[in-house]
């Protein structure tokens, strides 16, 4: 059985293609811990309830429901990116096994490998610059 490499054992290119896919990893990882963060927050800077369900003398019910509709919208945004986020992790994880396994660089689609400049924008890609425009075009 094939003996997986691992960080130590990593030289040359494949070295830096794991600090750089360690390094967007911890991008990723901090922009998801905000996300989460600021998804689950339920009140205002002061630490008063954003949700009041008890209106104050003289104060307009609609100026309650735009600030619920204010949060809710925020709550949906901060989910959206989380999943975006997430799947962006599992592509650097799935980089990173691909990287071990000696298969890391090469186009999932046509099998050619992926160029420099691409890996160095984004070292999780799974596709040369080729077949993401072709997969872009049928979108």
């Amino acid at each position: 059985m094939a003996k997986k490499k691992t960080e130590l054992a990593f030289e040359g290119k494949d070295k830096e293609y794991y600090e750089a896919l360690m390094h967007a990893r911890d991008i990723v990882t901090k922009q998801m811990q905000y996300h989460a963060e600021d998804a689950l927050d339920c009140t205002n800077a002061d630490k008063t309830p954003r949700y009041r369900l008890k209106l104050v003398e003289n104060e307009d019910p609609s100026i309650i429901l735009a600030d619920v509709s204010s949060d809710n919208s925020r709550h949906e945004m901060e989910l959206r990116m989380l999943t975006e986020e997430g799947n962006v992790l599992q592509l650097i994880e799935d980089a990173l096994q691909r990287l071990a396994d000696g298969e890391y660089g090469r186009c999932q689609e046509c099998g050619e490998m992926i160029s420099e400049g691409r890996l160095k924008i984004r070292p999780y890609a799974v596709f040369c610059v080729k077949c993401k425009s072709r997969h872009e075009q049928m979108r």
